[in-house]
């Protein structure tokens, strides 16, 4: 469920695997085995992912949470 609600929100900021990867200095690949879940995603790498989101890392974990947070992206985005 964490993998999946990162990458819900990742796509409807419109933030890059590339982005995220940079942040967290990995490669590209790097990061593609942590967004599919084959890789552990630790705290920290999750904290730094929430900053670069703009969001609290616990959102990751409720995917009602989630869809709140993809909600309010759609409506500033109207």
């Amino acid at each position: 469920m964490v993998y999946e609600n990162v990458e819900k929100i990742r796509i409807a900021k419109g933030i890059t695997k590339t982005h995220i990867a940079k942040a967290l200095g990995l490669s590209l690949q790097g990061y593609r085995h942590i967004a599919s879940g084959s890789v552990r995603l630790d705290a920290e790498r999750l904290k730094t992912i929430a900053a670069i989101l703009g969001c609290e890392p616990s959102v990751f974990y409720d995917d009602k949470l989630t869809d709140e947070v993809i909600k309010g992206i759609a409506i500033q985005s109207n």
